[in-house]
């Protein structure tokens, strides 16, 4: 399981330093093999490979009333691996599609990562922190 937040910086070649408590656990699950892809929600999504498998599959099974959303998840999907010191390469296409060019946040979202413009989810989070709580927290106690 994925969980936290890291502010990272891309290199020059848009490579994305992994943070090294997760390095280890993507080793071991994944061989350092990932998968990125875009979310709806503006920012990209980055799967352990196995994981990224299993979400496929799913994808592939929707109707055909979905082929967008088979297009967006699948047509922009790009393979990579980590490097030697942990780097993976976040391609120019997707960067242009998140909006990212140097700053950014790394959430870990359970199986996977989300990552987003560092500005733009600063104003999506303060934005929802002004609003109600969903009702689906309705259960929970805080």
């Amino acid at each position: 399981m994925f969980q936290g937040a890291s502010s990272l910086s891309l290199d020059a070649k848009g490579r994305l330093s992994m943070p090294t408590r997760h390095r280890d656990v993507l080793a071991a699950t994944a061989e350092n093999r990932l998968t990125i892809t875009r979310h709806p929600h503006g920012c990209l999504m980055i799967f352990p490979r196995p994981e990224w498998e299993t979400f496929r599959e799913r994808i592939a099974q929707l109707p055909m009333s979905a082929q967008w959303w088979k297009r967006i998840f699948l047509g922009n999907a790009m393979d990579v691996e980590l490097d030697g010191t942990g780097r993976v390469l976040v391609s120019p296409e997707l960067r242009a599609a998140a909006g990212i060019e140097k700053d950014v946040m790394l959430l870990g979202m359970g199986n996977n990562f989300e990552l987003w413009d560092k500005a733009t989810y600063e104003a999506k989070e303060a934005e929802a922190m002004r609003g109600d709580m969903p009702d689906a927290f309705k259960d929970f106690s805080f």
